[in-house]
């Protein structure tokens, strides 16, 4: 009988797509221009965080 629970799994994931409103181009261009922008200031974040890590180290291990 599992293959009823699939079928009415299929039928409940067919009425939750149709829920679903697709981003229009404006909204979805300025998202993507957020996630560009902070993956960039954090990789700058750890970058800077390594370099200062490994110069405190290497001050120790003189």
């Amino acid at each position: 009988m599992w293959w009823k629970k699939f079928i009415e799994y299929l039928r409940e994931v067919k009425i939750e797509l149709k829920k679903v409103v697709m981003p229009d181009k404006k909204s979805l261009w300025g998202s993507t221009l957020v996630v560009i922008v902070v993956s960039v200031v954090l990789g700058l974040a750890v970058g800077l965080f390594d370099y200062l890590i490994a110069r405190g180290i290497s001050l120790f291990t003189r």
